[in-house]
């Protein structure tokens, strides 16, 4: 019998969840990203191989949508909306606030609306959404995320 490796069978369990259908991919992208914080090469290869796409097809989906990465990120990512609503509530002026180490604990990437406009500033950290932002919850966050 031979073994299957870790990232073959980590795909084929996300696709006995999603099925093998073209419009699995999108799903199957975000639950190994979630799963490991990246799409390894292996990945991208045992995904074609499961939906029958080429090893282009999904190279292509994964380089287009900027959230995925393709190799893991060093440190904890915090995506802050600088949409309107938190310019006007003062992300700018929060941002520069931060202390002067702040970006060596951190990757900071900016996002265009979380959807809670009325209570910004936000920022994203994983999958959760953190509102009313000043500089200390913001710092405080970096520390968390850490």
């Amino acid at each position: 019998m031979t073994e299957i490796a870790p990232h073959a069978a980590r795909v084929a369990g996300l696709v006995d969840l999603h099925g093998t259908r073209r419009d699995a991919l999108l799903p199957l992208l975000h639950d190994l990203q979630a799963a490991q914080g990246f799409i390894s090469e292996e990945d991208i290869r045992a995904l074609a191989q499961a939906l029958n796409l080429s090893r282009a097809d999904v190279q292509g989906v994964v380089s287009f949508y900027h959230d995925f990465r393709t190799v893991p990120q060093e440190k904890p990512v915090i995506k802050v909306c600088r949409a309107e609503a938190c310019q006007s509530r003062g992300v700018e002026a929060l941002l520069e606030a931060l202390p002067a180490d702040f970006r060596d604990r951190v990757v900071l990437e900016t996002v265009y609306c979380l959807g809670l406009c009325s209570v910004g500033p936000n920022a994203l950290v994983g999958s959760e959404v953190h509102a009313r932002l000043d500089a200390g919850k913001l710092t405080k966050l970096a520390e968390v995320a850490q």
